[in-house]
């Protein structure tokens, strides 16, 4: 399966005009439909319609063919109505102009500084008026399922994009882990030097005060408590198991937006006890460089569906 982003963006407009013979041909003379689905990132799946009056009526079928295939993301759905020429101009009905003319005179009465109607509003009602009385029924469906489509194919190739981009921190953080395994070995051995050097000192300073070989194993076993102080190799087994369930969840694909948000909050954890730990400040530079990676890896998985 395929890993798919919750950003996408897909515009189609109809070509559809109605059939020869039928009475509104003329009311629908270079009229079309324009639909545009916009998505970003969201927890959940959140839907948004915006309709002309004369399509509200099927705003549930465009929620349910929406929902069947999406499954997070906040998605704004456009549909329109619009003119196929500049050139074309609606003839207004006699029933119309009748109608018009008489909600005119009737407002005068009351309002007598109103402005009276103008062609361009005319013309405008005609349009609406002529544009409600086609059927759509028959374009918003297959209209939606193309524009549907476009959206999935732009989605996965955003997906295909953030997929390779999160593998090569994968990569990165891994190349980062490797070069801090050796690090704490050369720590616990230059610690128990420091160690027995200071208690060398100590007893050269004070003679006989102590068992030279009781001053080597206090220093071994202080040594010891140190290495297990800084110890990270638990952590980088635990960031290393965190980081195959993401190349497999990667290579699955599907529904894993959430699972990945998991695990990197889990990588975090990780790279912030290993700087915790730090006794050197190569090490610490090491998790600092691994949290930059991860936060980027973050910004990148919530984007994912």
């Amino acid at each position: 399966m395929s890993v798919y982003s919750m950003t996408g963006y897909a515009a189609v407009q109809s070509s559809t005009a109605p059939a020869a013979g039928s009475a509104d041909i003329k009311a629908a003379a270079g009229a079309s439909l324009g639909l545009e689905i916009r998505s970003v990132n969201s927890r959940f799946l959140d839907l948004s319609f915006r309709l002309p009056e004369e399509l509200r009526q099927f705003e549930p079928v465009l929620r349910e063919l929406l929902g069947a295939q999406l499954k997070r993301g906040k998605v704004e759905v456009r549909v329109a109505i619009e003119s196929g020429s500049t050139l074309a101009v609606v003839e207004p009905s006699t029933r119309l102009l009748r109608r018009l003319s008489a909600v005119q005179d009737h407002v005068k009465t009351w309002l007598a500084d109103v402005q009276p109607l103008r062609v361009s509003d005319v013309l405008r009602l005609a349009a609406s008026e002529q544009a409600s009385a086609r059927d759509w029924g028959a374009e918003v469906t297959p209209l939606a399922q193309k524009a549907l489509k476009e959206l999935l194919a732009a989605r996965r190739r955003e997906g295909a994009r953030l997929s390779t981009t999160l593998l090569e921190k994968i990569g990165d953080i891994r190349k980062l882990a490797q070069q801090a395994l050796p690090l704490v070995p050369q720590l616990v051995a230059q610690q128990r030097q420091r160690f027995i050097e200071r208690w060398n000192d100590a007893m050269s300073a004070a003679p006989g005060a102590v068992v030279p070989e009781s001053a080597q194993d206090r220093a071994l076993a202080e040594a010891t408590a140190f290495a297990i102080r800084i110890d990270v190799a638990e952590e980088i087994t635990r960031l290393g198991s965190h980081l195959d369930e993401l190349e497999r969840l990667l290579h699955k694909g599907g529904e894993i937006g959430k699972r990945l948000d998991f695990l990197i909050q889990e990588l975090h954890r990780e790279a912030n006890t290993m700087g915790s730990k730090s006794a050197a400040l190569a090490l610490t530079n090491i998790a600092v460089e691994m949290k930059v990676l991860i936060e980027q890896m973050r910004e990148q998985v919530q984007n994912i569906e």
